[in-house]
């Protein structure tokens, strides 16, 4: 398994452009951040998107999504009836979404991935079945999710920067340069019981 995990489309059509999702797990604490950018085209829509959020008993899961904002919210919609049916058991929930993502016609079509993270676990979520854990505890997806990634890799191994500073650092890098990316930038954090990704 590679150490960290980025995924975008190879194909970007119009509605996947216009996000970028990073996770970071670090020492105490989780952190998941989002932009707030939504385009159309090459058409900025909306400015202060919320595409991180908390699921789950008592908050107690971050979930971002990238691609079509229907589409991810079907998927949101999916994960938290997985939840409801699977509690305190996010990897299975993950499990059972992604099966039926890949083999229901109707999900199959759904153009979204999901960055999904508990006090111990963090997972993607993709339309290709796939339910992958990063061994850093870094996940980044969308469009800005390449300089998100790299910025939030060389900034693990600055002594003493926690992951919430990590995240709101890396993000601000990936809004300089993607133009898909802005600096509405909204940031979820959970306390871990894993010290996975400490520098």
């Amino acid at each position: 398994m590679q150490n960290s995990f980025i995924a975008s489309s190879p194909y970007d059509p119009v509605g996947w452009h216009g996000t970028t999702i990073l996770c970071v797990r670090r020492g105490p604490c989780v952190a998941m951040a989002g932009d707030g950018q939504v385009t159309l085209g090459s058409t900025v829509i909306k400015g202060n998107a919320r595409k991180v959020r908390r699921i789950g008993p008592s908050g107690s899961i971050l979930a971002g999504f990238a691609g079509a904002t229907a589409d991810a919210f079907t998927l949101l919609e999916r994960l938290e009836a997985k939840l409801e049916r699977y509690p305190n058991q996010l990897e299975r929930a993950c499990v059972e979404l992604a099966k039926d993502w890949r083999t229901d016609r109707y999900l199959r079509r759904l153009e979204a991935m999901m960055a999904v993270a508990d006090a111990e676990h963090s997972y993607t979520l993709t339309g290709n079945g796939d339910v992958l854990e990063p061994e850093d505890g870094v996940i980044a997806i969308g469009s800005g999710g390449n300089y998100a990634l790299s910025a939030a890799r060389a900034l693990l191994g600055v002594e003493g920067m926690g992951a919430e500073e990590i995240v709101r650092r890396s993000m601000k890098i990936a809004g300089d340069i993607c133009v898909y990316t802005n600096h509405a930038v909204r940031v979820e954090t959970l306390e871990t019981r894993t010290t996975t990704g400490d520098a």
